[in-house]
């Protein structure tokens, strides 16, 4: 595909050095008797007629075209430079400049029928008879200006199935940019009229009960369900807010780089969990998109493990690799089961999807001594 796209271009750019030459070599067949009528007038000046024509086919203007033509049939009936002339009109030319054309083509031609009954022999037969003159009209104006008008009109007509084809396609675009926005629209009105109202209410009683409660251990529990529910609170505006704006000219939310992993082991612990956090190999410098599906992993390995393995020792352990990050959340046996949380079930087959696409693996399942292993590798370079 290359190597064809490469011959069209180096053809484009010999075209007009081609067709200037492909008009002189015809007109000077044409008139030394190859192609045409045999001229009596000096090679000199056949060579110079063609010369100028070759010239003329590739003039930027139109006019040089049209005096080599009409002096090209006049002087030598040669038709090269005349065809050309024709296709070019019934390409560019319509309405009164096209009819202009064609009558100036009817003058040349009886000036060229008169000056071959002037001059006799083979010319006055070839060109001046009525048959002939007729003959030559059509194969040298008639035939190349349909040519051109044909070309002309399925330039048109494709450049006008292009157009709509463009309009219905940013026509769909716009469609679909509309339904988004507005699916985005009522998720995020879901959202905040079920979720916010529930999550305010939690924080609400929250506050209540750290108020009123008498026990330290009730208090400081209040306190932690309070500041959390504000957390998520806060998570949730944002993610509202991004969902409220139109689809690719929004703001991202903000990046949980590696940083966040502490707090993730911090919240959990003051949730009750042993939690024990464990860094191997030297930390570089880690992409955004790494470090959020780093975060991610561990977001979902902790809270698996308060569903349950709530009693289990946890340890979440980073893993620094020359080309990636080794994430792991491993957890011991469970004496007890958890409380029974809502959920989908769809945690492990979402997290495993944001780490392939980021270019990693990701495994999870039972261990030998009846805990839990989630781990992942994230490759350090984001992915194009």
């Amino acid at each position: 595909m290359t190597t064809r796209a490469a011959l069209l271009r180096r053809a484009e750019r010999h075209t007009p050095l081609l067709l200037a030459g492909l008009v002189a070599a015809g007109t000077w067949a044409s008139a030394t008797g190859a192609l045409g009528v045999r001229s009596p007038l000096p090679r000199l000046l056949v060579l110079a007629v063609a010369l100028a024509s070759g010239a003329a086919a590739v003039a930027a203007r139109r006019w040089p075209l049209v005096v080599a033509a009409v002096v090209g049939w006049v002087v030598l009936a040669a038709w090269p430079a005349a065809v050309l002339a024709s296709w070019r009109a019934g390409v560019g030319l319509r309405g009164r400049r096209l009819t202009g054309h064609l009558l100036g083509a009817g003058l040349v031609a009886l000036v060229g029928v008169v000056v071959g009954v002037a001059v006799g022999g083979e010319r006055r037969l070839t060109t001046a008879t009525g048959a002939n003159a007729t003959a030559l009209f059509a194969w040298v104006v008639v035939f190349p200006l349909l040519a051109g008008l044909w070309i002309q009109a399925r330039r048109d007509t494709l450049a006008a199935l292009r157009d709509r084809a463009e309009r219905l396609e940013r026509e769909q675009e716009a469609r679909a940019d509309r339904v988004r926005a507005e699916e985005r629209a009522r998720i995020a009105r879901e959202m905040h009229d079920v979720v916010a109202h529930r999550v305010s209410l939690m924080v609400v009683h929250a506050g209540a009960l750290e108020v009123t409660a008498a026990d330290t251990a009730t208090v400081e529990a209040a306190a932690l369900i309070r500041s959390t529910g504000r957390a998520a609170l806060t998570d949730l505006r944002e993610v509202l807010g991004v969902l409220r704006q139109p689809a690719g000219g929004g703001t991202p939310l903000p990046a949980a780089g590696l940083d966040a992993v502490d707090d993730l082991v911090a919240d959990s612990r003051a949730a009750g969990l042993r939690v024990d956090r464990r860094d191997e190999g030297t930390a570089g410098p880690v992409p955004g998109a790494v470090a959020r599906t780093v975060h991610r992993v561990v977001q979902e390995g902790l809270t698996n493990v308060r569903k349950h393995a709530p009693d289990a020792a946890v340890t979440v352990r980073l893993r620094h690799l020359p080309d990636g990050i080794e994430v792991a959340v491993l957890n011991g046996l469970a004496t007890r089961p958890g409380p029974a949380l809502p959920g989908a079930g769809l945690g492990l087959v979402g997290l495993r999807e944001r780490v392939e696409l980021a270019g990693g693996r990701l495994s999870a399942g039972p261990t030998a001594d009846g805990g839990y292993l989630l781990r992942a590798l994230v490759p350090v370079e984001e992915l194009p």
